[in-house]
């Protein structure tokens, strides 16, 4: 816990909305300062690009973006070959490498372009694959980001972010894990009030919507399983919602039978959106039902195996080029999920590419002895430098175990980093139990064991959490591997 989240946990109810108002502020200048309305208007001027104009935009942006990449950002400028270069300087995508996480977990700042300074972000996944990775981003990468989710994300909604809006996170928004309530702090500053994500149960379900009520909230985003579970516990008690305009979910795959029983419960329309910390990728559901991948943000592959395309409806491994940042430019990144193309264009007239499905990861639900509900559990190791890998088991609704791999070469740190926080050690140890039981409550048995190597699954993929409860809302959902990069 940082030094900042100390003092938030022990401010009173009123100071923590306070607190909270307080950043609102700051992030309200972040999403609405200086170029945002003009990236605003790029991002709705663009939507209405037929298929030439895609092709003519894409090719001549994929030029200087490569062609920047090779020149300016060291991790490219050094491993690329002669070969590979000339190919960035064309614009010849499928002729450069591709590029995994491990790199870029190693030394995030190998990708940082040094032809230029400026002030600088930094936001980290959610470390569903091993050590979070730092996305580091300026001001106005941001701002544009922002401005692209409310023109085709919130804007295909019918709602704005402009709106009064309840968002379910990551963030630690209830500190004491056996509170009784509210479980909801109100950022006067954007109207908008955050959930905690660890707190939701049947049985608090009602303190979250009459929170929906005293705000008059018109609209709900943020992880997709938290907004089904408080879904199902509505409809299941019968709470009624106060009126909303759309659910617009995010950070988890959204599945058919989640989005009937948010649309039976909330009485509104339910959008999915998937996108990443980083974000190399950005795709948002249409009125039609369609997830359209915009271009200008990232170019999407869906490979085979052997390299080759997929061919539409093949599912294959999702690589990404990040053209929205040029900042940090990621080429050709492996995201690590699998999706496939959509067969025909949507009858909503848009050219923008259809993806039919994005399989995502596999993420278990974590149950609390209290009956709460929790995704997003692998958030323990965030800002955890000494763990290379964590997973987090669930033996029982009183027992964690959590595997860890040491990280026995730490990345490059910034200044204010100190070497003893990328050493592990006994102080590592407690700071997950103490964010677990953060999490769970403190009757709950924490057991930290370090390995050499956590196992794969067969398909040899990386399983951050594993449960092994038997409840009717495990596997509820699957990750679409990050938590976004903005606050919702």
């Amino acid at each position: 816990m940082s030094k900042l989240e100390r003092i938030y946990a022990r401010l009173p109810v009123f100071g923590q909305n306070l607190a909270v108002s307080a950043y609102g502020v700051y992030w309200h200048w972040l999403r609405f300062g200086p170029g945002y309305r003009q990236h605003l208007a790029g991002w709705q001027a663009r939507e209405a690009f037929g298929t030439e104009a895609w092709r003519d935009w894409t090719q001549q942006r994929l030029r200087a973006f490569l062609n920047h990449a090779a020149q300016n950002v060291p991790a490219y400028r050094e491993t690329w070959t002669a070969a590979e270069k000339q190919a960035a300087a064309a614009g010849r995508l499928r002729e450069i490498p591709l590029l995994g996480k491990a790199p870029l977990r190693r030394d995030p700042r190998a990708f940082v372009r040094d032809d230029r300074r400026a002030p600088e972000l930094v936001f980290h996944t959610s470390g569903s694959t091993g050590t979070p990775i730092a996305s580091i981003w300026t001001r106005d990468e941001l701002r544009s980001s922002l401005a692209l989710r409310e023109s085709r994300s919130a804007g295909w909604a019918g709602v704005s972010f402009e709106d009064p809006r309840a968002t379910f996170s990551g963030r630690m928004v209830e500190p004491d894990p056996a509170s009784k309530g509210p479980f909801h702090r109100f950022n006067r500053a954007e109207r908008q009030v955050y959930f905690s994500a660890f707190h939701l149960s049947p049985e608090t379900a009602e303190q979250y919507v009459r929170a929906l009520h005293q705000h008059g909230v018109r609209w709900l985003t943020g992880y997709a399983v938290s907004l089904y579970l408080l879904a199902k516990a509505m409809r299941d008690r019968g709470i009624a919602p106060p009126p909303l305009r759309a659910v617009v979910t995010t950070s988890e795959k959204l599945t058919a039978p989640m989005r009937a029983v948010m649309i039976d419960a909330y009485g509104c329309p339910v959008f999915e959106e998937y996108s990443t910390v980083e974000n190399a990728i950005f795709a948002s559901e249409c009125e039609q039902g369609s997830l359209h991948v915009s271009p200008d943000a990232g170019i999407l592959e869906i490979l085979r195996p052997d390299g080759t395309p997929c061919e539409p409806g093949e599912p294959g491994e999702v690589v990404a080029t990040g053209v929205l940042r040029d900042h940090q430019p990621l080429v050709r990144f492996r995201l690590g999920d699998v999706a496939s193309w959509g067969a025909s264009p949507c009858s909503c007239g848009r050219a923008l590419p259809v993806l039919k499905e994005v399989a995502g990861r596999v993420e278990d639900v974590v149950i609390g002895p209290d009956g709460r509900q929790m995704v997003r559990f692998h958030g323990v190791f965030v800002d955890l430098p000494a763990v290379e890998e964590g997973q987090v088991i669930q033996e029982s609704l009183e027992q964690i175990r959590v595997r860890v791999v040491p990280n026995q070469t730490p990345a490059a740190t910034d200044s204010g980093s100190t070497a003893e926080r990328h050493r592990f050690g006994a102080h590592t140890v407690t700071e997950i139990e103490e964010r677990i039981r953060q999490r769970l409550g403190h009757g709950v048995t924490v057991e930290v064991e370090t390995v050499d190597r956590i196992p794969r699954t067969a398909a040899g993929k990386f399983q951050a959490v594993i449960s092994k409860l038997t409840r009717p809302t495990r596997r509820a959902g699957s990750a679409h591997e990050t938590e976004p990069a903005r606050e919702d």
